[in-house]
């Protein structure tokens, strides 16, 4: 941890007394349990300034107990990024972003605080963090999370938590080994919608539950890529901004840059990087359900397909772009999972009583059931409001932050389990989510692992 060598409330007044290259002392000094005395900021290093990292690094930046002090990418500066290719992404960028910050905050206008990195493995060894935050394509997320965790680093991990069931499973195990902090980035827990919707239906104001529907997109969104971007002829070389693809690649299977596939966001449709809608807004909506059916630790234990196909394999494209499946829990709780359904989720009770959250919004049928108060002796979940700052409390404080790796890898289960039996055309899957296995189907337990290019290994 670095020291705080004046006082947080001159360093927020941006008195200046700090130097345009801040004194940078290492990560060690800690307080009881190794946890960081209040004292102290906590230094946090990206890894990965794209889509989801422009959104995840102000609310560090903002956030007085962090300094940012590093930005990894294997992309120097490169465009398309974000949902309408608005956005410009990689080290170059990040660190401008972050020097910038820091230079209005100090009164610094030369501040250069934040290296970079192209290599994440350099950044953990030489770049002094204390966390990192992991905002890069799913096929890395895990193999990321291990590196970091057995280097004793706190973790903010984006989701979807894994590319399959069996890394999931060993990035939890890493991450209870190494004592360290690691929250999801599944940050529709923070939203007060969703956690009122959960206590409801965990408190009994609808009854028995009939289903829950769930409404997650379906196709291939190109996410504002222009036509001459999706071609799926390879390069005779990446773009000259991508300075280590074989690295952005990783532990997936060598190919070439092929436009259509490798710009941001569109690998999402290929297994080998991603599970397509079904994991990107499953980790989110799924996660809800979870918690609204107190299962966090658990799972369902059957998936039946009802509807939809996968492409072949070799495709560039080759996860489910229709789908309708039903997820069924041991108490006979089902969830109708559909490219259909309304988008977000639905809970219906035997009684006909409905709630309805999606992206800001919460319903009810009948409309004065969300004046219900929830009484003092019952359920009532944990209320937070930034996803990051929870993370960084609890790094401080030790306690279990609200999506933890575990929470992340029961949630996204659930969509990997469909996505195996959409590949092996299966119409019913069992799980034991005690035991983690599929029974009695040695070919779909195959699935829940990825084969890993050489060298990597988890």
């Amino acid at each position: 941890m670095k020291k705080l060598l004046i006082s947080r409330r001159r360093f927020l007044a941006g008195a200046a007394v700090m130097s345009a290259a801040p004194l940078i002392i290492p990560a060690s000094a800690l307080g009881r349990d190794g946890r960081p005395a209040p004292s102290e900021r906590i230094n946090v290093g990206m890894i990965g300034y794209g889509t989801m990292g422009h959104d995840n690094i102000g609310n560090f930046l903002y956030d007085e107990r962090c300094q940012l002090v590093a930005v990894c990418d294997v992309v120097t500066e490169g465009k398309y990024y974000g949902y309408k290719a608005e956005r410009t992404g990689g080290h170059i960028p990040g660190m401008n972003r972050v020097n910038g910050f820091y230079a209005e905050k100090t009164g610094k206008p030369d501040y250069k605080g934040c290296r970079t990195f192209v290599d994440f493995r350099e950044m953990i060894e030489k770049g002094d963090v204390d966390a990192v935050v992991i905002s890069v394509p799913d096929h890395w997320h895990c193999l990321m999370g291990i590196h970091a965790a057995r280097k004793g680093k706190h973790i903010y991990g984006q989701k979807p938590l894994s590319l399959c069931i069996g890394q999931g499973r060993a990035l939890c195990n890493a991450v209870k080994a190494a004592g360290v902090t690691f929250q999801t980035g599944s940050q529709r827990r923070s939203e007060d919608y969703n956690r009122m919707a959960c206590e409801f239906v965990r408190n009994g104001r609808l009854g028995p539950l009939d289903r829950i529907e769930v409404g997650i997109p379906g196709g291939y969104s190109t996410w504002g890529k222009t036509p001459d971007l999706l071609t799926t002829e390879p390069l005779p070389k990446p773009p000259p901004h991508m300075v280590d693809f074989d690295l952005w690649l990783g532990p997936a299977k060598a190919r070439p840059f092929i436009p259509a596939l490798h710009y941001p966001l569109i690998w999402r449709w290929n297994f080998d990087y991603s599970g397509g809608y079904i994991t990107d807004w499953g980790a989110h909506f799924l996660d809800i359900v979870q918690w609204a059916l107190g299962k966090d630790a658990s799972g369902p234990v059957r998936v039946d397909i009802v509807s939809g196909e996968v492409p072949p394999p070799e495709s560039i494209y080759n996860t489910a772009k229709a789908f309708a499946f039903e997820l069924v829990y041991a108490e006979g709780t089902r969830v109708v999972v559909s490219n259909t359904c309304r988008s977000g989720i639905t809970f219906i009770g035997k009684n006909g009583k409905q709630i309805f959250t999606g992206l800001g919004k919460l319903e009810t049928e009948p409309a004065e059931l969300v004046r219900e108060k929830i009484r003092d002796d019952e359920i009532k979940l944990f209320r937070n409001a930034v996803h990051e700052r929870n993370f960084i409390d609890c790094i401080y404080s030790g306690k279990t932050p609200l999506t933890d790796c575990e929470i992340g890898h029961r949630s996204i289960t659930l969509a990997h389990l469909a996505n195996i039996a959409y590949r092996l055309g299966r119409k019913t899957l069992k799980w034991d989510p005690v035991a983690e296995r599929i029974p009695d189907d040695p070919e779909a337990n195959a699935l829940q692992h990825v084969p890993l290019r050489a060298p990597w290994v988890l």
